[in-house]
């Protein structure tokens, strides 16, 4: 079977929320075992064609739809998980935009400021960190922005379980990105 540009399939819980990006082959074999309760998105990403049934005489065919929610309980509640930290999903949540001086910048020129220094006990986390270019990161240096007269743009967030299955940057599909961009938070800066 090739890879698609969109292999990534959305796994929901039954509920809807998002749980995992999951492959094609991993979807179809929920598809396979009944374990879907219900798929969303604009038709099918892929159709898997599986082993010849000798009693029907014909090959099975499994189509995998971009968002798939799966039966039963969530085993866990993920409005309580943060999305995992890092350097590219900062940015992006930040827009590539500098939260001092407002210019947008390309990614190798960005850093990850913390608004309270390390130094002073600032925490490596969504609401401790924002981005910034290297020349306004250099003059704050080891100041809060009010010590150093350079007040935020733009304030920190944590995102919401939904706006970190975008902020991962996969190649997602349009359906797949407006299905997760409807549910944002009101105020998201992803919208």
């Amino acid at each position: 079977m090739h890879s698609h540009p969109h292999s990534h399939v959305l796994q929901l819980d039954i509920q809807g929320t998002p749980q995992a990006w999951i492959s094609l082959e991993h979807a179809a074999t929920h598809m396979a075992t009944g374990s879907v309760a219900w798929v969303d998105g604009d038709g099918p990403l892929a159709t898997l064609r599986g082993g010849f049934n000798a009693a029907r005489g014909r090959q099975s065919v499994i189509e995998v739809h971009p968002i798939v929610a799966l039966q039963g309980a969530s085993r866990v509640n993920l409005f309580d998980v943060v999305p995992s930290f890092s350097k590219g999903k900062l940015f992006r949540r930040d827009r590539f935009t500098c939260a001092y001086c407002a210019e947008r910048f390309s990614e190798r020129e960005l850093q990850c400021e913390h608004i309270v220094p390390e130094s002073r006990g600032g925490l490596w986390s969504w609401m401790n960190l924002v981005t910034a270019c290297g020349w306004c990161n250099g003059r704050k240096a080891n100041r809060t922005p009010d010590e150093a007269g350079m007040p935020l743009v733009y304030l920190p967030y944590v995102p919401s379980r939904f706006e970190g299955f975008l902020l991962e940057g996969r190649h997602i599909r349009a359906d797949v990105h407006d299905w997760l961009a409807s549910r944002l938070p009101k105020g998201s800066r992803l919208c």
